[in-house]
């Protein structure tokens, strides 16, 4: 396999520069890679490699002409809902088929502007409302370590393709931990950045646009950030993403720390290695030892470990509901899902059975499930208090430069459609959004069933730094980056062909 599969992309940009590798031979074997996984994975879902072909050419002419970019050559991939110019942008919903981006969204634009090169976009559930990645647009991703398996969601195809090793980082957003549990599940690291520190404007549908009917105010937990093969990748492309655009009005000034600082000796470490949320399972006994694992890295770095709860994580997915619907209308996934008219459940089961559905399994499951969803206890304000309250004790439990350790799921990348059986898994990502807290989330390691596991650095808000800091450390000491071998376990099935 091609060394540079392997490379984080602040090697590979490194390379380039010192002139080991051009650009050109750096995006023909990423695409290679691509053409090589991607029928089996359906991660991508719509490709640019002549674009990108042509933008490595000028990537050496500006090479030649001593040009110094960050990102100068290096491929990257977008998650669909982002805006690539000249791509698909209908958010993996069938009502917005035919929607193509017309420019870049801002994280995109700066990214390209770093000298990155999109090589195409991935796969996603409809709507990002799914915690696995499957709509019937695009077909279902699948997770490069066992086919069989989810990518996780929303930002699966994301996660699918740069665990892979056929993206050596992507751009994903993250409303309940669709960048972090797609990162756990497939074995690379990803952030979620403290709210309002990267733009969403691009990002269907929060941001207004004449482009986009289905506009809205954005929900304060929804960000975007980076998904990398290392967390060494993470600040740097923070740094390059972050930062007002004049069109996103929540987007805030961000003054980054610089990760390789920090110092944790006499810094708290807490510890919920089997936190305990309202109608999600309890975790699983290695992924438990995993959180235990990465605290003793940051132990032998001088930090001090304790244990920690708070009575009030366990009302996780009460909170984040209420803190996600506040000053909206709360619009039911049936009326999301059909494009502001409510999807007819009977009429949809009637389109499977002529083979012309709409809507995949997931989402009309998810509809399905609406009626029966057990409700928060208390109002949206009082929960919306009760989220202050958390954060102020979190955050002066922790301290200046401190973090919290804890599982991003309760178990390794289930098997597919296998989440509606245990559909409140979440809570341990989504509580952090409803906090707008930064989280990363990093690999720790293998499973007896051969799948990653991980965990999940939460940190006071603005300190991004800090938790990717701290990640850093984690993966250095306990896994890094490997490429799985991707290949049907069994009878292979039929794939979906990627539209070029």
């Amino acid at each position: 396999m091609n060394e540079l599969l392997r490379l984080d992309a602040l090697e590979i940009a490194r390379r380039i520069r010192d002139r080991e590798v051009s650009p050109v031979e750096v995006v023909d074997v990423h695409i290679k890679r691509i053409e090589q996984v991607n029928p089996m994975l359906n991660a991508i879902v719509w490709t640019t490699f002549d674009r990108a072909r042509d933008e490595a050419r000028r990537a050496e002419q500006r090479l030649m002409r001593g040009e110094v970019l960050p990102l100068l050559g290096v491929p990257f991939t977008v998650k669909e809902m982002i805006a690539l110019e000249g791509c698909p942008n209908a958010a993996g919903s069938w009502h917005r088929r035919n929607a193509i981006a017309r420019r870049d969204a801002t994280a995109v634009s700066r990214l390209r502007a770093a000298g990155a090169i999109a090589l195409g976009v991935t796969n996603q559930p409809e709507m990002g409302l799914w915690i696995e990645s499957d709509s019937a647009l695009y077909g279902r991703a699948r997770n490069p370590w066992d086919l069989a398996r989810s990518p996780g969601g929303s930002s699966g195809g994301e996660g699918a393709i740069v665990g892979a090793g056929g993206s050596p980082f992507g751009v994903g957003s993250d409303a309940g931990g669709s960048i972090r549990l797609p990162s756990f599940y497939c074995g690379i690291a990803g952030h979620k950045p403290t709210s309002g520190l990267v733009p969403l404007s691009g990002h269907f549908p929060f941001v207004l646009d004449e482009e986009h009917p289905r506009h809205g105010p954005p929900p304060s937990g929804v960000v975007v950030g980076p998904m990398a093969r290392s967390a060494r990748d993470l600040m740097p492309l923070l740094r390059i993403m972050a930062g007002p655009d004049g069109i996103d009005p929540h987007a805030r000034e961000y003054a980054p720390g610089d990760p390789s600082l920090v110092d944790f000796r006499g810094k708290k470490v807490l510890v919920m290695d089997d936190p305990h949320f309202r109608w999600a399972s309890r975790t699983d006994r290695e992924i438990s030892s995993a959180v235990r694992a990465a605290a003793s890295v940051l132990q032998e770095r001088g930090a001090i470990v304790e244990s920690w709860s708070h009575p009030l994580v366990f009302e996780a997915l009460g909170i984040w509901r209420a803190v996600f619907t506040e000053g909206r209308n709360d619009e039911r996934a049936s009326v999301l899902l059909g494009y502001g008219n409510p999807v007819v459940l009977r009429q949809e089961i009637a389109r499977w059975a002529f083979g012309r559905p709409r809507h995949s399994v997931s989402a009309l499951a998810l509809i399905a499930s609406e009626e029966l969803l057990p409700k928060p206890r208390g109002t949206g304000r009082t929960l919306r208090e009760k989220a202050r309250t958390l954060l102020s004790a979190l955050e002066s439990a922790l301290g200046p430069s401190g973090v919290l350790l804890l599982p991003p799921h309760p178990r390794v990348a289930p098997r597919h459609a296998t989440s509606f059986l245990r559909p409140f898994d979440w809570a341990p990502t989504a509580l952090f959004n409803a906090l707008g807290s930064p989280a990363t989330a990093v690999k720790t390691g293998m499973s007896r069933e051969g799948m990653p596991l991980g965990v999940q650095i939460v940190g006071r808000g603005g300190e991004d730094h800090v938790t990717i800091a701290a990640g850093i450390a984690i993966e250095e000491a306990l896994s890094g980056f490997v490429v799985p071998t991707v290949a049907p376990r069994a009878k292979r099935p039929r794939w979906r062909r990627v539209v070029s």
